[in-house]
């Protein structure tokens, strides 16, 4: 998927996985600049290098990047909190509104639109993030567009990168109406729709890249 992104300035702050990659790779190979948070989980992130080239430290567009990639967990972990993340989200768009735009989208587990019985509270934490775009997207508008992507089953080579919601197994693809894992690629062609600056009339949204999951297809409850 192609978008124009030449010269924008995107950071990534959050939790690392083959998803995360792959959105990584789309952003600057439709010419984004992309910068990686040394802290995403600290609360109190530092600036990180340019991997469009040469290791610069992008300086002032590190605080209002024109996109900011916010990472959640994608796999059951009650300890998760998303305030940190969240928080973050609030400050950049503040620079963002001050400066008169920017997109920001989360990545989420789509057990925040369909809470996992056996998750409950990592589920409750995936849903106040979705909550918290719905939010931003009133306070920050018009200036900024807050979106999220919320994950489904994905295949990826490193466990960190499969969704939750499954952990590969064979009963969660039985709810998955298209029947099949998604790849690291369907979530960054998700975010590419979410900050193309065409489209330039969605904020607020949750897009699921689930294969149908969260319609409750099949689904024993």
């Amino acid at each position: 998927m192609e978008v124009e992104l030449a010269g924008q300035t995107a950071r990534i702050a959050g939790a690392e996985s083959a998803i995360l990659e792959a959105v990584v790779a789309a952003l600057r190979a439709n010419g984004a600049i992309v910068t990686r948070d040394l802290a995403p989980a600290s609360g109190s992130p530092r600036q990180g290098e340019d991997e469009a080239g040469g290791g610069e430290v992008l300086g002032e567009s590190i605080a209002a990047p024109d996109i900011l990639i916010l990472a959640h967990p994608l796999a059951p972990d009650a300890a998760h909190r998303p305030e940190a993340l969240v928080a973050e989200a609030e400050r950049i768009a503040s620079a963002m509104v001050s400066r008169g735009s920017g997109r920001i989208v989360h990545l989420v587990s789509a057990a925040g639109l369909v809470p996992m019985r056996r998750h409950p509270a990592w589920s409750a934490a995936a849903a106040s993030v979705i909550a918290a775009v719905r939010a931003l997207a009133m306070t920050a508008a018009p200036a900024v567009r807050v979106n999220a992507v919320a994950v489904g089953r994905i295949e990826a080579e490193d466990e960190g990168g499969a969704d939750p919601a499954a952990s590969g197994d064979a009963a969660m693809l039985s709810h998955v109406p298209l029947g099949r894992a998604g790849a690291p690629a369907d979530i960054a062609h998700a975010v590419l729709f979410l900050v193309d600056p065409l489209n330039s009339y969605t904020t607020g949204q949750t897009l699921a890249v689930d294969g149908g999951w969260t319609t409750g297809y099949g689904r024993n409850f």
